[in-house]
């Protein structure tokens, strides 16, 4: 199978926009403050990779994408969750995401707040009706713990602990590779893991997605780094630079070349992954490549 990666990416974002639309009150729900922050804050942009990738791991066992959209659905609430918070001034405290003003600029930090909890929690209901609709095989219950882990302790949690820890004091490559294993690496890991709990996987099916996911969410955050170090976050995002804020960050450690090359070892490592695979698995050997090639 080939597969056009910008079409790809163009159809699956489509699907899951659509469905986010559908799962979420309108902006016109009362109260209609935080109605509009948390719209305001879904749909105002970004490339959606991590429900794709859910949506890829799940299209290797099974079609009926609309079975796994409410999983996929719940993972972007998730994701952007945690963006509203991380941009709160307690936080990065930035002004400016994908060129727009962040949640708390336009709606005040306690509905920021707010919002960031809203999509949390309605993402973890979204996927228990989507789990009781399933039946009693504990598919949806497995999806769940996997996501509940990727988003708590285990995962995004104590990540961005040690990465407001690490602001502006000495850290080493441990603690990089603690802080993108848990920050990024971990939902990404789990996205592309509950596709194949989702789809049916067996157990090597499933360890074989997992340490793909867990290379290409490192990968991931490398590449953003690089990407930051060498534009400016002001520039790409619309916000502060990490090096202004004295971030942990691979290049300010490793320097550029190093960290470009890690991120391409991480790709081939995270392909080899997958040689289990049919040719059904080619949007994720696709995405693998994008992620170590993207300029943006």
């Amino acid at each position: 199978m080939s597969i056009e990666l910008d079409q790809y990416f163009k159809a699956r974002r489509e699907l899951i926009e659509k469905s986010l639309d559908q799962f979420l009150p309108s902006e016109q729900t009362y109260p209609e403050k935080i109605h509009q922050a948390i719209r305001y804050s879904l749909f105002g942009g970004g490339k959606r990779i991590r429900p794709i990738l859910l949506l890829a791991g799940y299209e290797i066992f099974r079609d009926d994408l609309e079975r796994a959209m409410p999983f996929a659905c719940a993972l972007e609430m998730i994701h952007n969750y945690s963006l509203i918070h991380d941009d709160l001034p307690a936080m990065d405290d930035d002004d400016f995401r994908r060129g727009k003003p962040t949640c708390h600029k336009m709606f005040g930090e306690a509905t920021a707040i707010l919002a960031g909890d809203a999509l949390l929690t309605e993402a973890f209901g979204l996927m228990a009706r989507a789990g009781l609709e399933m039946g009693s095989d504990q598919v949806g219950l497995k999806a769940i713990q996997e996501l509940g882990q990727a988003a708590g302790l285990s995962g995004i949690i104590t990540g961005q602990e040690l990465d407001l820890e690490k602001q502006g004091q000495v850290y080493n490559e441990q603690d990089l590779e603690y802080i993108s294993r848990h920050k990024t690496a971990a939902l990404i890991r789990a996205s592309v893991k509950v596709g194949g709990i989702l789809g049916g996987a067996g157990e090597s099916e499933l360890t074989a997605l997992s340490e793909f996911g867990e290379r290409i969410g490192r990968a991931f955050q490398i590449v953003d780094d690089v990407l930051d170090f060498q534009v400016g976050d002001r520039d790409r995002k619309g916000s502060e630079s990490d090096a202004r804020k004295k971030k942990a960050t691979y290049p300010a450690l490793l320097g550029l070349s190093q960290s470009r090359e890690l991120a391409k070892r991480l790709s081939r490592e995270a392909l080899k992954c997958l040689e289990i695979f049919s040719d059904r698995a080619e949007p994720l050997r696709k995405i693998a490549g994008w992620l170590v090639a993207r300029e943006y």
